[in-house]
């Protein structure tokens, strides 16, 4: 180790970006605790990095287990130089499909989780006087497509709350970033997904849906793990950071979309004073 290692807390450190990020920053002589449900998938890994990387069982939707998992996890190494706040789902359907219980338990992981476990690292970031908090949301929180717009909410959710808790932490040296990452290849839409129980009336927007979306899953989300590294190392980091080439030419062309909406019906909204 070095004197200018890190050290990582990641949440949802089995799959996806969550993987490559503890991977990347192993690699760099990084120290990590990941966090996951189930952490069979990183043990050949913690075979291979016995004295950098420590993994601890943890559900973000139990706020509990997040209070002592994060103690845990400071205690560690000593502190905690970076948070990545990933762990999360996909809520696949329209919402007049979804039950309840399924658009509970996904705000519960992709928004309240994400919550418990920013109010449990404060204290300890605060403590410190320095941290990195990294929220990862996604290239379409600003906005909802058809059949994933539970997810789209929890994200736009965190990302609104995110900002407010950047000001909230800057005067105690700890700033915020909202990863937008794009389409990777992360096993969401798979191992990650909770599916509806499909309503025939979706069945047309269903195909139409089919012709827009793609079938390539998207690139490795290890092409992505070096941009969050080199994020964790910048003085002065962005609020908001998205993180894909194509993502950001998509990005661009929705908020261009949205301008000119707003633009279009100026003369209406003008009619009030407000």
């Amino acid at each position: 180790m070095t004197t200018d290692s890190r050290v990582w807390f990641i949440t949802g450190a089995t799959r996806g970006l969550g993987r490559a990020v503890t991977e990347a920053a192993l690699a760099a002589g990084d120290q990590v605790i990941g966090a996951a449900r189930d952490l069979t998938p990183l043990a050949e890994l913690t075979a291979r990095h016995p004295d950098t990387l420590v993994t601890l069982p943890l559900d973000v939707a139990d706020r509990a287990a997040v209070s002592r998992t994060v103690d845990r996890a400071a205690a560690t190494f000593g502190r905690l130089d970076v948070v990545l706040n990933n762990a999360g789902g996909l809520l696949l359907g329209m919402l007049e499909e979804a039950t309840e219980e399924q658009i509970r338990r996904h705000f519960d992981v992709n928004f309240f989780g994400a919550v418990w476990v920013t109010q449990a690292v404060i204290p300890h970031l605060r403590t410190q006087g320095t941290g990195r908090l990294l929220q990862v949301t996604s290239m379409g929180s600003g906005g909802g497509v058809a059949s994933v717009g539970c997810y789209a909410a929890g994200k736009s959710a965190l990302d609104a709350l995110s900002q407010s808790v950047a000001m909230e932490l800057a005067p105690f040296g700890i700033t915020v970033t909202i990863v937008q990452p794009g389409g990777y290849d992360t096993g969401l839409y798979t191992l990650g997904t909770t599916a509806t129980d499909p309503d025939p009336a979706y069945d047309p927007l269903r195909a139409q849906l089919a012709e827009l979306w793609s079938d390539d899953a998207g690139p490795a989300p290890d092409t992505a793990a070096p941009v969050i590294l080199a994020l964790a190392e910048l003085p002065d980091p962005p609020l908001r950071l998205i993180v894909g080439s194509r993502s950001y030419d998509l990005v661009q062309q929705m908020e261009q979309a949205r301008v000119e909406e707003y633009r279009a019906w100026e003369h209406l909204s003008r009619q009030a004073p407000g």
